[in-house]
């Protein structure tokens, strides 16, 4: 690796950067992987660049490390302009990790600018294969899953009396309604306490379910898409298109978009508050930049019905 491109999260020291990075390419040549991936890991110690996480990441991916391996990647594709072979790896890990969605999204954004990139199109055929070979299967299970746990009476669930009379207040009176708000929804309403709050996700995480998991659901999107099209007739459209990856925001706000699958400044602003604070370390200060950014076209956060 002659050259690296610049990763903004610290600086350090290029010099002692490149002896690891040297002695780490060395021992990849002769087959000692476990040096090689310690000599990464110090270069990057060192000096964070794309070049080295990428090969740190494709190293631990033969290695079988892929929890880390994918954790590199993403850290690099969450950007505005990652490496296609980083893309391309990320989705074959994400694939083989039943990530169809995740892998999907990688795939398109490169078939998005590279419409006749021949490994792109290939694994996204593929991927697309197994959604659609998956989902005649699954759908009628998740429909018959999804409507018994929609109707569950809230009584049903071993709830202090606090607890009960805070979502008897509000009339949620089913694990449906209770799906279909975020923690900060709930914090919103009064009375409702971050004890009370610990308390129902907790039983909820023992059914591997949380907050705001209905939200997810088929319901929400439509009505999203309605909502977009509101924005359309108070906005310019131009402005509505333009794509999320033009924001100037922290690494940790670009990664919040990504998991709203907020592609454009439309579909963003069709989010609210709420789903954004319901997102794990998701705090204030990236919900500023979030609305800094959005004011500066002219556009603003959905407000809460």
């Amino acid at each position: 690796m002659t050259s690296s491109t610049t990763l903004p999260l610290h600086a350090g020291d290029p010099a002692k950067a490149k002896q690891h990075l040297d002695r780490a390419q060395q021992c990849e040549k002769v087959g000692d992987r476990d040096s090689a991936i310690e000599a990464y890991r110090q270069a990057l110690a060192e000096h964070h660049a794309v070049d080295t996480v990428f090969a740190l990441a494709r190293l631990l991916d033969r290695v079988g490390e892929d929890e880390e391996a994918v954790e590199l990647y993403e850290r690099i594709c969450f950007g505005q302009k990652p490496p296609v072979n980083a893309l391309i790896n990320l989705a074959i890990l994400y694939e083989d990790m039943n990530e169809l969605t995740r892998a999907e999204r990688c795939l398109r954004r490169i078939v998005d600018e590279y419409p006749t990139h021949p490994h792109a199109r290939m694994y996204l055929k593929d991927v697309m294969g197994v959604m659609e070979m998956t989902i005649d299967s699954d759908a009628q299970q998740q429909l018959v899953r999804k409507i018994a746990i929609e109707n569950t009476p809230i009584t049903d669930f071993e709830l202090s009396g606090r607890a009960r009379n805070c979502l008897k207040k509000v009339e949620i009176k089913t694990l449906g309604d209770l799906l279909r708000h975020t923690e900060a929804e709930l914090l919103a309403f009064k009375n409702f306490g971050e004890s009370s709050i610990s308390e129902i996700k907790a039983m909820l995480a023992a059914r591997g379910l949380r907050l705001g998991q209905a939200l997810e659901g088929g319901q929400d999107q439509a009505f999203r898409r309605e909502y977009l099209d509101y924005l359309k007739t108070q906005h310019d459209e131009a402005a509505l298109s333009i794509s999320v990856a033009t924001m100037e925001l922290s690494v940790r706000a670009k990664k919040a978009i990504s998991l709203l699958e907020a592609r454009t400044l439309g579909e963003l602003a069709c989010r609210t508050e709420a789903e954004l604070m319901g997102l794990k370390n998701f705090g204030l200060t990236s919900l500023d930049e979030i609305k800094a950014q959005l004011a500066i076209h002219g556009l603003s956060l959905r407000p809460l019905e």
